[in-house]
């Protein structure tokens, strides 16, 4: 699992066959729970448990701007900072070396958004790095037109850096900061 080393998977292992009160049955049975009982929103493709996710039914969030990111966790970051707009989730990047097309993400589903809606401005808020820039620079491509603004996150973040372990401050200014692309 992500952010689970040799050593941390060790202790979980031992803890669990251990302790008394550790019960790997239900922690089995909680995680197929979690996993059958989620699906994306309809509208954003973040992770719900209903047709729209709980952002997407919200009546107070600025339906003029749409925060685009790689995934749901990006959501949960920026949630933290002061955006109140929507988002829309691509579940990945352009990638070709690792069969990662336009087909693959979560694009023609914006697109169509942007079709359908009055959006004011989108934010690209892919991760500031090769495949980032360039799904970033296909993303303004297709909605050219579609939308009054296409603007990108300021570089205050690090290259190379991944969005979701950025503070909540950095996010802030890299959304004050951005430009059109």
């Amino acid at each position: 699992m992500p952010g689970i080393g040799p050593k941390s998977a060790e202790r979980l292992t031992f803890h669990l066959l251990r302790s008394s009160k550790a019960n790997p049955d239900a922690l089995g049975k909680a995680l197929l729970e979690l996993k059958s009982g989620l699906k994306y929103c309809t509208h954003c493709q973040m992770v719900a448990t209903d047709d729209l996710c709980a952002i997407c039914t919200d009546t107070s969030r600025d339906r003029s701007s749409v925060l685009v990111v790689e995934s749901p966790l990006e959501v949960i970051a920026f949630e933290k900072t002061s955006y109140k707009g929507m988002y829309h989730v691509l579940h990945g990047v352009l990638s070709p070396l690792d069969g990662m097309g336009p087909e693959q993400l979560k694009l023609k589903e914006l697109i169509d958004r942007a079709a359908l809606e009055k959006i004011d401005e989108v934010i690209i808020a892919t991760n500031p790095d090769t495949e980032g820039e360039a799904t970033a620079i296909y993303i303004r491509q297709q909605l050219d037109k579609k939308v009054g603004r296409v603007s990108r996150l300021a570089h205050g973040l690090p290259m190379g850096a991944d969005i979701e372990f950025a503070d909540q401050v950095t996010l802030r200014e890299a959304i004050a900061g951005r430009r059109s692309l």
